[in-house]
C-alpha cells in the first residue's frame, strides 16, 4: 500500500506523519510520502522542530524533502491523508474523478470517525506545539498500522 501524508509547507505536519509511519510499518510492500499544497518550501529540508521532536522519538526525518503535491499522486498512491480542512479541500480541487476523491481522507478521522478533527499548524508556535502535533499523528498512525495491516 502506498500513503501519501498532505499539509501546507510539507515541512511541519506531513514530514512528522511520514515518518511515524514509516517507524511503525512492519509490511514489506508498503510506501509513505508526504507534499504540500502549497510550494513555498520545495527542496527544503522539514522545520527543525519537526525534526527535534521526531529525533526525540528515535525518528530521523532530517532527509526528508519536501514537494508540492501534484494530480499524478492520485495515480501513485492508495491513500492520501490531509493534516486539516483546508488542505483537504485543496487536494479535492485537483481530483480528476471519483477514484481520486475516495483517496482522500482527513488523519485524524482514523481516531474520531464520527467528527472532523483537524492537525493544527505548529509553525508559528513555540515547541509545545510540536510535540502535541507529534502525539496526535502517532496516535492516528498506530490506528492506520493496524486497519490498513501495514
Amino acid at each position: 500500500m502506498k500513503i501519501l501524508m498532505v499539509c501546507l509547507g510539507n515541512i511541519c505536519r506531513s514530514p512528522l506523519a511520514e515518518g511515524i509511519l514509516k517507524s511503525k510499518i512492519t509490511s514489506q510492500n508498503s510506501f509513505v510520502d508526504s507534499a504540500g499544497t502549497a510550494a513555498y518550501h520545495i527542496g527544503n529540508q522539514p522545520d527543525e522542530r519537526s525534526i527535534f521532536v521526531a529525533k526525540k522519538y528515535g525518528i530521523d526525518i532530517s532527509n526528508q524533502r519536501a514537494r508540492k503535491f501534484s494530480p499524478e499522486d492520485f495515480d501513485n498512491f492508495d491513500l492520501i491523508f490531509a493534516m486539516d480542512d483546508n488542505n483537504f479541500h485543496d487536494i479535492l480541487k485537483l481530483s480528476r474523478n471519483n477514484s481520486d476523491k475516495q483517496k482522500v481522507k482527513l488523519i485524524l478521522n482514523e481516531i474520531h470517525s464520527n467528527k472532523i478533527s483537524f492537525v493544527p499548524d505548529p509553525y508559528y508556535g513555540g515547541n509545545e506545539g510540536f510535540e502535541n502535533v507529534f502525539q496526535m499523528l502517532d496516535e492516528a498512525c498506530e490506528i492506520i498500522i493496524k486497519k490498513y495491516a501495514l
